[in-house]
């Protein structure tokens, strides 16, 4: 069984090749450090890492990232003295990684699933646990961390019923590779009863709730940061501002498509485009000079001309940076969250409700199920289908600001009766990691 997954890994691997190497061309930040996919480490992070034991946690890009923050700090409130090893998948999450991980915390990229490489990584980290983000899970690394007796935890964990359906294929080998696994903290009871179908002992699934309800405002200073960057357009305070956050292929057009219908109503509305990839900077760029509009790149920021220099204020701020969409999200009039309309699969709706926004999504959210449906039942977002619809429902919340604010209030409100998976995380990984300790102790 180890030896056809090895194979098969093997042969994926080579496959995806290609695309590791078209990020490396689009992405510079993909290429650097690649090594440490492969378990190789520069000596000074090497040194680091052998510097004391750890608490390993992965994040697989932008989202995971932020649910391990929330994570890392809530252990830090109780551990004081404790630090991590962070690492990532995307590179767009290690960048956003990079400015969350404190001093003592190392930041890596994450081993692919060879044996020999998970070895080299084990070695060099010397993890004391193992904590997964939300789904994501290595047959090789969970075999290997449960031959050395170290401790592996979901948090967060999310399993849909597509990726449910695939495993069932393969359940006696999930079965077996999740023998690794101590504890799953499952964000709803469908995701439980789905692990527990593959096999997983029901006494290691905790249904424990969403960490993304536990997520805190913006800081004051992200918040001051975009709106002085508003105000540097030449943007006046009170403008009505459209904010388009994680966007994907086709939502851009669709926004301009509705500044351009809702602008003979609303002359001031502004447009802030942050696209879910920043690397699509040029399709972007080439799409708003299509539909006449202009604009200017938040990366170039330090070149732009002062307010009441002369130049006229642009209709849109294409934000081309990562880490700084919620205090885009804290400055908007509306926002409308992305990958949801031209794409399947949506973003996350609670970085907005947490600052008592007005939500518009597309039909599209089927990566966050049990959200969407308490969203839908507290009417907390509204729904388009169609660019049509997009500026329609747009052009409501400007005409009516109560409609607006109720709208923004009922989310906020929901996303704070829902909090409290967080503290259940922190305690059920602090009983697993004293219950692995005295399993040491007897040995």
């Amino acid at each position: 069984m180890w030896f056809v997954y090895n194979l098969l890994f093997t042969f994926a691997y080579l496959l995806m090749l290609p695309k590791f190497l078209l990020h490396m061309r689009r992405r510079g930040g993909y290429r650097r450090d690649f090594g440490q996919r492969l378990g190789h480490y520069a000596p000074d992070v090497r040194a680091a890492l052998g510097s004391r034991r750890r608490i390993w946690i992965h994040a697989v890009s932008v989202g995971e990232v932020f649910v391990a923050k929330q994570f890392m700090n809530a252990w830090r409130m109780r551990h004081p003295a404790s630090s991590f090893v962070l690492s990532t998948t995307s590179s767009t999450g290690h960048r956003t990684a990079e400015e969350i991980v404190e001093a003592g915390d190392v930041l890596i990229y994450y081993p692919a699933d060879f044996p020999a490489v998970v070895r080299r990584a084990l070695d060099a980290i010397r993890p004391a646990a193992l904590i997964l983000t939300e789904g994501e899970f290595w047959p090789n690394m969970l075999r290997q961390c449960a031959a050395r007796g170290i401790p592996v935890a979901i948090v967060n964990g999310r399993i849909s019923a597509r990726s449910h359906r695939g495993y069932r294929w393969l359940r006696s080998f999930v079965r077996r590779a999740a023998e690794g696994l101590r504890l799953i903290l499952v964000q709803t009871a469908d995701d439980a009863a789905r692990w527990r179908d593959l096999g997983v002992p029901a006494g290691r699934v905790v249904l424990a709730g969403s960490l993304k309800y536990d997520l805190a405002p913006v800081t004051p200073a992200a918040v001051a940061a975009a709106r002085a960057s508003l105000a540097r357009l030449g943007w006046p305070a009170g403008v009505p501002v459209l904010v388009g956050g994680s966007t994907w292929a086709g939502e851009e057009q669709a926004l301009l498509d509705a500044l351009r219908a809702l602008r003979p109503r609303f002359p001031a509305l502004r447009l802030v485009l942050v696209p879910r990839h920043a690397e699509r900077r040029a399709e972007v760029l080439g799409s708003i000079a299509a539909a006449g509009f202009t604009v200017r790149c938040k990366k170039e920021m330090a070149a732009w001309p002062e307010a009441g220099a002369g130049a006229a204020a642009p209709d849109i701020l294409l934000v081309d940076t990562t880490g700084e969409l919620r205090g885009y999200y804290a400055a908007a009039t509306v926002v409308f969250v992305g990958k949801s309309l031209t794409q399947i699969g949506g973003q996350n709706i609670i970085e907005p409700a947490v600052e008592r926004q007005a939500i518009l999504t597309g039909p599209h959210l089927e990566n966050f199920p049990e959200i969407a449906f308490e969203f839908d039942a507290a009417r907390a977002l509204l729904r388009v289908a169609s660019a049509r619809e997009l500026a329609e429902s747009v052009g409501r919340l400007l005409d009516d600001p109560a409609e607006r604010a109720a709208l923004g209030a009922r989310a906020a409100e929901l996303v704070a009766k829902k909090r409290g998976a967080l503290a259940r995380s922190v305690a059920a990984v602090e009983q697993m990691l004293a219950e692995a300790a005295g399993e040491g102790d007897q040995t």
